[in-house]
C-alpha cells in the first residue's frame, strides 16, 4: 500500500511576523476565513482592522478589531489548520489586545461558536448578549452574521 505523503511541518515559531493587513490581503484573508466557516460578506463595508501572522508570504493566521468608541468587537480571528497548537491564537489575541488598549478601548467583545474554552483561558468572560456595549450590538456580526447560539464574551482592558 503507498504511504501517504507527509505535509510539510509549519516553520518554527521565531519566523512569524505579526504585521497589519494591507488592501491586497484580502482575498487570502477571506480564504482563509471562508475555509474556515466565519463570515466575510460585510468586509468590504465594516473594514475592520486585521493583524496576520505571517510565515513569509504565507498568510497563517488573522484577527480583526472593529472599534465601537471606547469598546471593540474582536473577530475573524483564524489560524491555518498547520499552525494549530503552537500558540499562534494567543499571540494574536495579545497583538490585537495591546492595539486595543494603545487606541483607547477600554473593553472587548467577541461572538464564538467553537472557541470559547480558549478565550476562557486568555480571561474572557461570558456575558450575555444585551450587557455587550449598544454600539458593538448594532455590528453585523450581532445583528445578522453570527446566530443566536454564539457564545458572547468580554474582557476589560482597564
Amino acid at each position: 500500500m503507498p504511504q501517504k505523503p507527509n505535509p510539510a511541518p509549519a516553520p518554527p515559531r521565531s519566523n512569524l511576523l505579526i504585521r497589519a493587513a494591507t488592501a491586497s490581503d484580502l482575498d487570502l484573508i477571506r480564504a482563509l476565513l471562508e475555509g474556515e466557516g466565519l463570515p466575510t460578506s460585510d468586509l468590504e463595508a465594516v473594514r475592520p482592522g486585521f493583524l496576520l501572522a505571517c510565515a513569509g508570504t504565507r498568510i497563517a493566521g488573522a484577527g480583526a478589531l472593529e472599534r465601537y468608541g471606547e469598546a471593540a468587537l474582536l473577530r475573524s480571528l483564524v489560524v491555518a489548520a498547520a499552525w494549530r497548537g503552537r500558540g499562534l491564537g494567543h499571540r494574536l489575541v495579545k497583538s490585537l489586545e495591546r492595539q486595543a488598549r494603545a487606541a483607547g478601548v477600554r473593553t472587548l467583545v467577541l461572538l464564538t461558536q467553537t472557541a470559547q474554552e480558549f478565550f476562557a483561558r486568555l480571561d474572557y468572560g461570558v456575558i450575555a448578549r444585551e450587557q455587550a456595549p449598544a454600539a458593538v450590538r448594532s455590528s453585523s456580526e450581532f445583528r445578522s452574521l453570527c446566530p443566536a447560539s454564539a457564545v458572547c464574551m468580554a474582557k476589560s482592558l482597564r
